[in-house]
């Protein structure tokens, strides 16, 4: 299963995405779309977000801080 988070340095809530995954071992890439310009501008063609966090777990999207959602789609990618 692979995970993206797409965050800031400067941002609280990509800080609280990153700690949740790593408290339940699942590994991710980090991509700060302060610095990669191409990641941010991949992270609103497929979301039509400019905000973050926004995840990417397998070919699905999390906006935001969305612990439920998160769990769910990571359910999902197991089977």
């Amino acid at each position: 299963m692979k995970i993206k988070v797409f965050s800031t340095p400067t941002c609280p809530w990509c800080t609280k995405v990153k700690e949740y995954l790593s408290k339940k071992g699942l590994e991710f890439e980090n991509v700060d779309v302060s610095l990669n310009r191409e990641a941010a501008m991949e992270m609103v063609k497929k979301t039509k977000q400019m905000g973050v966090p926004v995840t990417q777990i397998g070919e699905e999207f999390v906006i935001g801080y969305d612990t439920a959602r998160i769990d769910s789609l990571i359910e999902e990618q197991k089977d």
